[in-house]
Parts: C-alpha cells; structure tokens; sequence
C-alpha cells in the first residue's frame, strides 16, 4: 500500500531536537526555565510567573546504567531515565532548568527527588490518596498554593490572578486544538500512525512559542482531513482499532506502539499521561483561577489515585468513540501502582465492553522486542 505522509508531520520530526536551542536562545534572554516530569504540574502557575515549562527526559535507556549506580536496579526505568538525565548532564532540558518541580505519584520518585534536591533547586507537590473527597481537594489546593509561593520567591516574580487567568486560556485553547487533533484518528482509514501522533504530541511539551505550535498543529489537521476524504492513510480501512493506555510512553520508549503497527494494527488512542490525558479536560474559566487549575489537575486519571473511576468511566467513552476493536496496557517494570490497576482496567473493560485486553509488562530495553512482537500478533489474530 502506496502511503506518503502529510507534509507538516515534518515539522515535528524535527521539533524535539530542535527545542535544546530554543529554549539556550530564551536562557540568553534571561526567560526562567521551570522543568517538571509530571502532568499534575499546573503548567498555568509556571507561565503566569513569566517562566517556561519544559519537559525532563525520562525516556531513553540509554542513561539508565547511570541511574542504577546510585538507584535500585529494581526500580522503574522511568525513574532511573530520569536520575541517569539529571547526573549526566545529558538533558539539556534539566540544564537550562532554573527550578524543578517534583510530585509524589509513587514513592520511587519520591525517594529520587530527594537525592536530586541535593544538586539542583526543586519543589515537590504533594498529592492526596485520591480526588474525590473535599479533604482530598483541600490538601491538593494547599499544596498548589505552596508550589505558587515556591516559584514566586525562587522566580521572583508576583504571580496574579490576571496572569493565572490568561495563562489558563492560553492553555486551554491549547487543549482544544489538540482534541481536534486526536478526533482525526476517529477516521477510517486512520490519516497517520499512532508513533505520528506520540510525535506531535510529545512535541508539545518542548515547544516555547506555544500560537506557532498550534498554528503547526491546526495545519496538519487540515491535512489529515483531506487525506481522510481521500481515504489515504497508513492502514488499510478495516485495520484493526487498538486503544494504548498505561504508563507515560514517549520518544525512546515507544517499542509497544511500535510492534503493534507494524503488526498491521493502527494504534487510535493514547490514553496515557504522555499522551491526551492531559489535554482531555479543561480548566473552569469561571472559576477563581487558582481553585480551578488546582479542581482540573486533581482530577488527572493517574493510578496513583485510588480508587480511580475517572479512568475506568473515560476508558467506556473512548472505546466507542474510537470504535477500539482492543485495549493494549503498557506498565513499566517496577511500576506497581499502574500493574495493580491494570487487572481492575481489564475487568472494567471486559464487564462494560466485551473488549479484549492485553496487559505488556515491560522496560526500556529491546530484549523482549521479539516476545511482544509474539504476543501482540496472536492478540491481533484472536480479534479476527
């Protein structure tokens, strides 16, 4: 099958490795540099204090083996990506960084925050058990309120309720955008690969001048819809609708979405935080700013929360609306939180939808490439 790629996914081939030199050029202009590994940072409380966000590698496995001289081998490789990163100096995004911002999704990266305090300034954001209850959304307010207190004394900056409120339409308009995008994937055939999306995606939290980024993104889904009318895509229409979910999987450490591909399958969905879970909702613009940011980030799916029904009633609705013929579940190893809830996810899925579902547990490296590549065959193959 004859497939050319939409010409504006060029852009973002290039975008990642580009961002080093941007964000050098904002360091030279004296622009603030806040790093975080988490979408529970509210990236609105960053800009309002005139700084940028950017994302930290934690994705390639390359770092780890310099991870794992301080850490336990035993811990998940995200975590050991990330401390590998952050001793090397091999992230230039962790470089630039005038401040990082940590939470406590799990008690690995707790633990690693606090020998990272040591070499580089940093806030962790304490989260509560779960985002249900009104003690949960008091303790979570605090703990944003402190995150905006830490920034204004390490910044130096006032951070208003102007600015929070313009940064949170900035932010949302974002959102938008990028839902557009992802409804593009509900066609048939899928206009461009779910390792495309990732990319575009991905992109996005290495891109400093945020209306150029949605302008790139607004182009390209133009151009999907016109590959769409054409009936042009990477798949054939009828390929089989895989939904991925699980932990954060990005640039590096995309082998599952990968081997599903080129199984022939096309991955329609990334419901993970590396993915559109992050853009999935938006901030209550007639809210008080800081009480709404910290209600839209709380409410994050994360299986650090328990009990976790957002992500089980969010799953329901993206089955259908992707048309998902089966649900695909990556978990790091070491990742006990996301492994737990896995068995729950699959039963969710199972009792209200009657999907297949196939849990990979799994790490950074390519040893096991050829073992997912049998059981994601055979999971195919078992969908008809």
């Amino acid at each position: 099958m004859n497939y050319e790629r939409v010409k504006t996914l060029a852009h973002f081939d290039t975008a990642i490795p580009n961002a080093a030199l941007a964000l050098k050029q904002l360091k030279d202009d004296q622009i603030k540099v806040v790093g975080t590994y988490c979408v529970y940072a509210p990236q609105e409380i960053i800009i309002a204090a005139g700084a940028v966000p950017v994302s930290l590698c934690a994705t390639k496995e390359e770092p780890i083996a310099d991870g794992e001289k301080v850490l336990p081998r035993n811990f998940c490789p995200l975590i050991k990506s990330s401390y590998g990163f952050a001793i090397t100096d091999k992230c230039p995004f962790f470089y630039f960084s005038d401040v990082v911002i940590g939470e406590t999704t799990c008690d690995g990266k707790k633990k690693m925050f606090e020998l990272m305090a040591q070499f580089k300034p940093l806030h962790v954001m304490n989260l509560p058990a779960g985002y249900a209850s009104e003690a949960d959304k008091a303790y979570w307010l605090a703990s944003v309120e402190k995150m905006k207190a830490y920034l204004e004394a390490e910044l130096g900056q006032s951070i208003t309720g102007d600015r929070m409120r313009a940064a949170i339409r900035l932010l949302n308009e974002e959102r938008l955008v990028m839902q557009e995008l992802a409804e593009c994937m509900k066609l048939d055939p899928v206009p461009m690969t779910g390792q495309d999306l990732l990319k575009v995606l991905w992109a996005r939290n290495f891109v400093f001048d945020r209306q150029e980024m949605m302008a790139k993104v607004r182009l390209l889904i133009q151009e999907l819809k016109a590959a769409g009318q054409q009936g042009q895509g990477p798949f054939p229409q009828g390929a089989k609708r895989i939904v991925v979910t699980g932990v954060p999987t990005g640039i590096g450490s995309e082998k599952v979405i990968k081997i599903i591909e080129e199984a022939g399958a096309a991955v329609v969905y990334l419901d993970n935080c590396s993915g559109m879970k992050q853009f999935a909702t938006l901030v209550d613009e007639t809210k008080p700013a800081l009480e709404a940011i910290a209600e839209k980030y709380l409410l994050t799916p994360c299986s650090c929360m328990s009990p976790n029904q957002i992500r089980m009633e969010r799953m329901e609705k993206i089955i259908k609306d992707f048309r998902a013929d089966g649900i695909v579940d990556i978990v790091w190893q070491g990742c006990h939180t996301y492994n737990v809830e896995s068995r729950v996810l699959r039963d969710h899925v199972q009792k209200k939808c009657g999907l297949p579902f196939l849990h990979i547990e799994t790490d950074y490296s390519q040893g096991d490439v050829e073992q997912i590549r049998t059981r994601v065959q055979a999971f195919l193959e078992m969908l008809g």
